[in-house]
């Protein structure tokens, strides 16, 4: 009887454990992308993904089960019915849930913090929206950020910026932290940063000083890159397409459509310790103006090693060699997509090699250790009539701390090196130097109350130029009335060093002789804001804030006509202005519709001409929607600048531009198709993008026709 006994509850047992079940997959985007951090929930089970999307469940007791799949950023999934009467493998993938101002940013204190307990107004554009816009370099997706603007290259931030030709500039743009303006020109390159390679673009609105430094006067664009994972991923980005006929049948400078391409291949994997991701781009446009060609080729290389159970190593390389023509001008308003005959026939061949270096330390469980170690490599040569050429070095180091003093109080300091070498026959052998230092802290009272505060020293000399240094302030608040609602108050400072160009610059360009300038200064400002941000409901989102930013000495481009024979360029502290206005920002997201806006309004005034500022518009508005249906995804992007009152007429009244007064309010509608085909196990994304739809024509600079309508298909292939 006891052996009886014995074996009925060994069969028992043994029953049971064959009752138990394992559930195994991995969740991706509808890019075939990884998701991590994805909430896998059923019953009395639950498990995340790793890194790489993968999750495991053991010990489930057969049966059949609901399971949610959620994370932050995506749609939430249910699977009704789901049969567990055996180990299964279930991969899932999950459609991006549209947010403006759920995210986690980095950009604001160097640390991260929700985007909604900001002292300051920020954006955030996701890699989706790259991706799904097709956009080739960065300049063009951060048209689409509200608050900011562009003319040509020349990137403002509520109008922190007009047009500088080249020499400087008043927004801080980084790489994962490390600043890209180059050491001669004080530019921002946008071909060098890795499209297919970024994570997120986050974007601040306001004066930035106290934590960046020089050039951070209007704000701070941080470009994110993905990071490397530890299962095998290969990608294939193309695309191809044209630029249709122009609106007006008498610019038509060539006999047939002009065509534009690009090709990158990627891989990221792991090697033991050891994550890595590369990737190769070839680019290719034939330009819709004569002249306006390029040819480009670009490597990227991101490796990161673990040291230790608390450190880790990163090393970032990113560049690329290009060759290209130039459009400065066009010749005139009849021949608009065509140059002056002085500027035919002119390329300009370019390299650019970004090499980093950055070391996390966990010292304590209080306190971390950053540095990053940068060298900026920069040449470029032209054809003009002068044969401009530079050779710059850029090599940065910062040591940044973080220190959680307690579980309401965070700081974050450090130290930053920079030292620039040119050498140039439009500016000379110099070079510059500087350092800064810095303190932030971030403080959160039992109330529902952050309150910031920071303050940075920056000294810089240039060669044979007397020195100077800059103290920088900043201060926050941040209180938070209820879960959907918050109220954000900010006073900050910023400052920029005059750049090696546009002190040094001697050069003959277009016709248009340019001198130096060895008694600039730097320029300063100081920014007020105050905002809100409301979701009214879990579908809706709404953020507005009020803004008044004063500049000191601003440096623009000049022109000397004190010999009426022989004019020249020049730059200079021309004028102390005044920037006031308010922008909104807003996000409908129904489901499979979503819907954004963004409007920006500009007082500006130059104090010392009692005029507005130069190519700073009044109105900026951007709309968006997306649907969703299935596998296909479809959608539209209208813009709106109003149409600037001043210019550079100087240029046009001496003769250097024809017809350079024309200019009209700027107005794009775009549409974008796509299909996502993973979930029937092709792995691929295919969509089309037609750009100024209606061809229509306008200017951001004087003489600059900016393109007109283009279609391109694009596919993206992951495995």
């Amino acid at each position: 009887m006891n052996r009886i006994i014995a074996l009925l509850i060994l069969s028992v047992f043994t029953a049971f454990g064959q009752n138990k079940v394992e559930l195994t997959g991995r969740v991706t985007d509808d890019s075939g992308y990884p998701v991590p951090g994805v909430n896998i929930i059923f019953s009395d089970y639950g498990a995340s993904t790793d890194s790489d999307g993968f999750y495991e469940i053991n010990g489930i007791q057969a049966g059949t089960y609901a399971i949610r799949f959620s994370a932050v950023g995506f749609e939430s999934k249910i699977l009704e019915s789901v049969n567990l009467s055996s180990d299964t493998k279930l991969n899932i993938i999950l459609n991006e849930k549209t947010i403006l101002f759920d995210a986690v940013v980095v950009t604001a204190g160097k640390h991260e913090q929700n985007l909604k307990e900001l002292p300051v107004s920020a954006a955030v554009m996701q890699s989706r929206e790259i991706e799904r816009k097709n956009f080739i370099t960065l300049d063009n997706a951060l048209r689409y950020v509200p608050g900011v603007s562009m003319t040509l290259d020349q990137v403002s931030i509520r109008g922190s910026s007009g047009y500088s030709r080249g020499a400087g500039t008043r927004v801080l743009v980084a790489l994962d932290g490390i600043p890209m303006y180059t050491g001669d020109s004080g530019e921002i390159i946008w071909e060098v940063f890795p499209m297919p390679e970024i994570e997120r673009v986050e974007v601040i609105k306001g004066a930035a000083s106290s934590l960046y430094g020089s050039s951070a006067i209007g704000g701070v664009v941080n470009v994110l890159t993905k990071k490397p994972g530890s299962t095998p991923i290969t990608f294939v980005r193309t695309y191809g397409g044209f630029y249709d006929k122009p609106a007006n049948e008498q610019w038509d400078w060539s006999e047939s459509n002009r065509f534009f391409n690009g090709l990158t291949v990627g891989h990221s994997n792991n090697s033991g310790n050891l994550g890595y991701a590369l990737s190769l781009t070839r680019t290719e446009d034939m330009g819709y103006r004569q002249g306006d060609w390029k040819k480009r080729y670009a490597g990227y290389v991101k490796l990161s090693y673990p040291i230790g159970e608390s450190d880790n190593l990163t090393f970032l390389a990113n560049g690329y060699v290009q060759d290209k023509g130039t459009f400065n001008f066009w010749k005139n308003l009849n021949n608009a997509l065509v140059p002056p005959d002085a500027d035919q026939g002119q390329r300009i061949p370019s390299e650019r090699i970004l090499t980093g270096l950055i070391y996390n330390s966990e010292l304590t469980n209080k306190l971390k250790f950053t540095n990053r170690l940068s060298f900026y490599h920069s040449y470029w040569k032209d054809g003009s009539e002068s044969l401009n050429a530079s050779n710059s070095k850029q090599m940065r180091n910062e040591f940044q701390f973080d220190y959680e003093a307690s579980d309401n109080l965070l700081f974050v300091s450090g130290v930053e090196l920079n030292y620039a070498t040119v050498n140039a026959n439009i500016f000379g052998q110099n070079d510059a130097y500087g350092f800064g230092v810095y303190i932030h802290g971030d403080y959160k009272l039992d109330a529902p109350v952050t309150l910031t505060a920071g303050l940075r020293y920056d000294f810089n000399k240039r060669k044979n130029l007397n020195q100077e240094s800059a103290v920088s302030p900043k201060i926050g608040v941040n209180y938070k009335f209820a879960e959907n609602l918050s109220a954000r108050l900010f006073f900050g400072t910023g400052f920029r060093a005059p750049s090696v160009a546009e002190t040094f610059t001697s050069t003959i360009t277009s016709g248009l002789t340019v001198r130096p300038n060895t008694n600039l200064k730097s320029e300063s400002n100081y920014s007020i804001e105050t905002g809100v941000n409301y979701s009214p409901t879990d579908f809706l989102e709404l953020d507005a804030a009020i803004f008044y930013n004063r500049y000191f000495d601003l440096i623009e481009t000049s022109l000397d006509t004190t010999n009426l024979t022989e004019p020249y360029v020049y730059f200079d502290n021309v004028t102390n202005a005044r920037i006031a206005g308010f922008d909104f920002s807003s996000g409908l997201n129904l489901g499979d519709f979503y819907f954004k806006t963004g409007y920006t309004f500009l007082d500006t005034e130059d104090l010392d001409e009692g005029s507005f500022l130069k190519y700073r518009p009044k109105h900026l508005l951007y709309l968006s929607a997306t649907y969703r249906y299935d596998i296909f995804e479809a959608g539209f992007d209208f813009r709106y600048s109003s149409r600037v009152d001043e210019i550079d007429d100087e240029l046009i009244d001496f003769g250097f531009v024809a017809d350079g007064e024309n200019r009209v309010e700027i107005r794009t509608f775009d549409l974008r198709f796509s299909a996502a085909l993973f979930r029937y196990n092709i792995p691929g994304r295919i969509g089309v993008n037609v750009y100024n739809l209606f061809n229509y024509n306008y200017v951001e600079m004087i003489a600059n026709i900016s393109p007109i309508r283009n279609i391109s298909l694009n596919l993206d292939i992951v495995m």
